[in-house]
């Protein structure tokens, strides 16, 4: 038995098509991602450096420290205030999927362990939610 065709993203999850609690769109995504990962260089770069000429033998945890920033990010600000930095400023945030409320400590842990490793993050279900956030019980909404 097959299941029905959505006709919009959330159809099944119960969301509105459009609108505060609607599904984000990926342009909104996309765009989180990069003021968060913009944000984590600057961090990363301010407290760590950056030596363009260094060999990443020779570079240590400025090759990664981004990266790192990047996580230690989300890991706070998750379960703080309901997202990203860069969620909040493009007007979403990320709410657990079964129980709404507070995400808690490990759905944060979780996602942001898959969304470093990428490949989750850009494979998705019908209700555009990523493998990060399905594995994490959370969907990003608009709102």
């Amino acid at each position: 038995m097959t299941d029905a065709v959505n006709s919009y993203p959330g159809e099944r999850l119960g969301l509105p098509e459009k609108g505060q609690g609607s599904i984000a769109r990926p342009g909104r995504r996309i765009g989180a991602l990069l003021i968060d990962y913009l944000a984590a260089t600057l961090i990363a770069t301010a407290f760590f450096g950056y030596d363009q000429f260094a060999l990443p033998s020779e570079a240590g945890i400025t090759l990664f420290s981004p990266m790192i920033v990047f996580a230690v990010l989300q890991i706070l600000f998750i379960p703080t205030i309901g997202g990203s930095p860069g969620h909040r400023i493009l007007g979403m945030r990320l709410v657990p999927y079964a129980a709404p409320g507070w995400a808690g400590l490990w759905r944060p842990i979780v996602r942001t362990l898959l969304l470093v490793v990428v490949i989750p993050a850009v494979v998705w279900d019908s209700d555009q939610r990523g493998l990060h956030d399905k594995a994490a019980g959370l969907v990003l909404i608009r709102g």
